[in-house]
């Protein structure tokens, strides 16, 4: 499970993150590419959009459950 205080620094505020748990696979991104994106240079994913519709909301949660080890949260 994610851990809010783990948050990288690049995720915009909001209920979504992605903490240092990040193994930078690149499922996020290829699932919600709207919502998350890679920071190459640190090698691990955060959000660049939170979610407000609800089909946002399903793109976000569907990318939460592709993460192999839970490094999204959605409880910030």
């Amino acid at each position: 499970m994610a851990d809010k205080n783990a948050r990288f620094k690049d995720n915009i505020p909001g209920k979504y993150y992605v903490d240092d748990s990040c193994i930078a696979c690149d499922a996020c991104c290829v699932e919600a590419p709207k919502f998350f994106a890679m920071n190459d240079n640190d090698g691990h994913a955060y959000v660049k959009l939170q979610p407000t519709t609800p089909e946002d909301m399903k793109d976000a949660e569907n990318a939460l459950a592709a993460c192999p080890v839970e490094a999204i949260g959605n409880n910030g």
